[in-house]
């Protein structure tokens, strides 16, 4: 059963959360955005009519997370009046407190996303490492937790692009996820998974290691201004392959796309390659890769902006964005994060979306860094 101290932080956590967000100040900020969509010509002008109705639910996002808080806490103190008198189970009391605290938690974690791009969707690209066969599997496994969570989180998925492995698993894919802060919360999944485990295409049953890597990018919407060049773009279209109905090999609705771009900071040229089969409809898939191209571009200044930061908070959480992150040991019942320490022997449960805790300690743990930034 709960204590009194529990009861009382839990009040105090609410109290600090309507002060942090401004909560007071939110609510007239949304009377005063509404009124702006009431001219008669607000919705001649689709896209800044877009921007204000987003600016609208941002607010009121924010207002109904402290709402349920607010309730879940009046609820509980009710609830811990009821069991003086005998009208609630301990049970009960401790089920609310647990529902209470998970609302607290998620509003305080999601408080911690402050930057521009956390708010944004995410272009999710995983790549099998070197090892054939156990490395394009375990791409896959990684493919399919990620999927899970975004699907346990009420987000948006779309495959852009699947390579399928030669034997089993995939070589590659590039997954949309759109939705409110998918950013802020994929992004601590950044760099090198290591699988060790038993492998079943081993024919010794020997114990052996894995690695694939993950690349979180922003998906940048309308709101976004990128500039693209369209003198250093160029297209190609193939025959999408893999299973599919009459259209595959047969229409070249798949397009590659080529940019040319060159760092404005190092003078450094590389060519940005984008391959995208999301639809048997090539110009929406052209618009497909356009929008991760413009991803990609905005990422690219976003790591610029983490470099300098990181050459003045010298002591700091270092970026990165390569480096190996997470193992998951199947036979020792063990994932372990190396960047905060955090690990778990629930193994089924992180393969099958469980990222939370993994996701909760890397902010905690660097997101006050970026803050101070």
């Amino acid at each position: 059963m709960i204590t009194q101290e529990q009861l009382k932080e839990t009040s105090e956590r609410r109290d600090a959360l309507k002060r942090y967000l401004d909560i007071d100040n939110k609510k007239i900020q949304v009377e005063e955005e509404e009124l702006r969509t009431h001219v008669p010509d607000f919705w001649e002008h689709p896209k800044e009519a877009q921007i204000q109705m987003k600016k609208i639910k941002d607010l009121q996002s924010w207002i109904k997370g402290y709402e349920e808080v607010d309730k879940a806490v009046g609820e509980l103190e009710l609830a811990w009046d009821f069991l003086k008198e005998g009208l609630v189970e301990e049970a009960e009391l401790d089920q609310n407190y647990a529902t209470c605290m998970e609302l607290i938690e998620n509003l305080e974690l999601k408080n911690m996303l402050r930057r521009e791009e956390d708010k944004l969707g995410v272009v999710l690209k995983i790549n099998s490492g070197a090892g054939g066969t156990e490395s394009q599997d375990w791409a896959q496994m990684l493919m399919r937790m990620y999927l899970r969570w975004c699907e346990s989180h009420g987000y948006k998925t779309s495959m852009a692009n699947l390579l399928e492995g030669d034997e089993a698993g995939i070589k590659s894919c590039t997954i949309n996820v759109e939705g409110d802060f998918a950013y802020g919360y994929l992004k601590s999944e950044n760099g090198v998974h290591r699988l060790v485990r038993v492998s079943p295409y081993n024919a010794q049953g020997k114990r052996m290691t894995s690695f694939a890597s993950v690349f979180v990018t922003p998906l940048v919407d309308d709101t976004i201004e990128v500039k693209v060049e369209p003198a250093l773009l160029s297209w190609d279209t193939f025959r999408s392959g893999g299973a599919g109905g009459q259209n595959v090999n047969k229409v070249e609705s798949g397009v590659r796309l080529r940019y040319q771009f060159t760092d404005p900071y190092t003078g450094e040229h590389e060519e940005i390659l984008i391959e995208n089969t999301e639809t048997r409809d090539q110009p929406k898939n052209k618009e497909n890769a356009l929008r991760q191209l413009r991803s990609i571009l905005y990422d690219k200044e976003l790591q610029h902006r983490l470099q300098e930061q990181a050459k003045v908070e010298a002591g700091k959480m270092k970026i990165e964005w390569g480096s190996q992150i997470r193992s998951y040991v199947f036979d020792d019942r063990r994932v372990k994060d190396h960047r905060t320490g955090h690990q778990t022997a629930d193994v089924n449960g992180v393969m099958d979306g469980d990222l939370d805790p993994f996701i909760k300690a890397y902010l905690m743990e660097f997101a006050g860094n970026d803050e101070e930034k």
